[in-house]
């Protein structure tokens, strides 16, 4: 057996932990793009602890999910500033803009010489700035991987891809629950089953390891004790710690032991849709879960994938005696109960099947399934989540 794992060089988590980030940052630089949501009041807290700590903040608001022309924005207004440290403060896409500006920033040449996919796939050269990653949702685990993703034109279309190194693994991440109090239902829903979504998908990849396995069996268990609680009950502490707990694991196990089909069609619905990534994972989950089931006991009856849905099953249902099949009840039941639409809301449809599938083959994502899902396979899996 071999295998490696990476994540960011120094993880703190608890509440009140986010009193720390600006000592850490004025110990690194003087100058700091400090990168918030749509909301940049938020961050407001944080400049003024900043300039207590010494250090000069610039800040960046962004309104929506990243895109190279975004990036390439801050960038430019990074330079222009002198900033010598950044620090995102927000959802998984405030995180990966700001992991993606980090980058760039002591790497030179036009960002798309970097992306998978749509561009020249090449490496970066140069350790990133200073990066600190402040999470305000749980779900994406961004504060611990090593890419961005960011939505490109290719042709005609709107994709999204990743930027990768391991340069962008953050120097700090900061996971402090109390900034998940107050999210709205709906994004906590949304982020939450994302991170689910996350631990189930790299605990039946093929790259899993025995590191990627402790995040995971962990991470399962706080999402199926406290998901629906969090959900209904968002004022209370206990759940909020749970889940930023979970998507901190879901992080740590994506980045080294990949994510399987129900990822592998995000990027490409997400780059064509407007819909939020959470939600597209959740409306594909449970028909990507029946699907890999049905798949593995036909072509691969001894795979170590099917033991282990029996194992997220019992983890998900808290019954020993559990099938594969209650999993896969459990995660069609709380999409229903969190009122996941199905993809058809958002404008996809049969005729967008046949590209969809095409593209979702190709992604860095599809490659930690547990097996190759034929085409029929997958076009069935994206119909199902299209029509609910």
């Amino acid at each position: 057996m071999s295998f490696e794992f990476a994540t960011a060089a120094r993880i703190i988590f608890g509440e009140g932990t986010m009193r720390q980030v600006a000592p850490a940052a004025a110990q690194w630089g003087k100058r700091v793009l400090l990168v918030t949501g749509r909301a940049p009041e938020r961050g407001d807290r944080l400049r003024a602890d900043l300039e207590a700590a010494g250090a000069q903040s610039v800040a960046l608001a962004v309104a929506s999910e990243p895109s190279v022309d975004v990036i390439a924005q801050g960038v430019e207004v990074a330079r222009q500033a002198r900033c010598d440290v950044v620090v995102a403060m927000g959802g998984g896409s405030v995180i990966d803009t700001g992991k993606a500006i980090a980058g760039l920033l002591t790497n030179s040449g036009d960002i798309t010489d970097y992306l998978e996919v749509v561009g020249k796939g090449k490496p970066l050269q140069h350790p990133a700035v200073p990066f600190i990653a402040v999470p305000t949702t749980a779900g994406t685990g961004a504060e611990v991987t090593r890419n961005a993703v960011l939505g490109v034109r290719s042709g005609t279309k709107e994709v999204k891809v990743s930027l990768r190194s391991p340069f962008l693994l953050p120097r700090l991440a900061v996971v402090d629950p109390q900034l998940t109090l107050g999210l709205p239902q709906g994004v906590t829903a949304r982020t939450g089953l994302d991170a689910l979504t996350q631990l189930i998908e790299a605990y039946v990849s093929i790259r899993a390891n025995p590191v990627t396995d402790g995040c995971c069996v962990q991470g399962i268990a706080l999402a199926a004790r406290s998901l629906r609680r969090v959900f209904h009950h968002g004022e209370e502490s206990e759940p909020r710690r749970d889940m930023a707990l979970a998507a901190l694991f879901s992080g740590m196990a994506l980045a080294n032991a990949g994510l399987g089909v129900v990822h592998g069609f995000a990027a490409p619905v997400g780059g064509r849709f407007h819909a939020p990534h959470g939600a597209i994972c959740a409306a594909i989950l449970p028909y990507g879960m029946e699907m890999n089931l049905r798949a593995l006991r036909g072509r691969d009856p001894r795979s170590i994938a099917l033991r282990r849905y029996e194992e997220v099953a019992r983890m998900l249902t808290g019954r020993p005696g559990a099938t594969a099949e209650d999993g896969i009840s459990w995660a069609r039941d709380i999409c229903r109960e969190f009122a996941i639409p199905p993809l058809g809301v958002y404008g996809v449809g049969e005729q967008d099947v046949p590209g969809l599938v095409e593209e979702s083959a190709k992604t860095s994502s599809m490659k930690g399934n547990p097996l190759v899902l034929t085409g029929d396979e997958l076009g069935e899996v994206l119909r199902r989540a299209i029509g609910g």
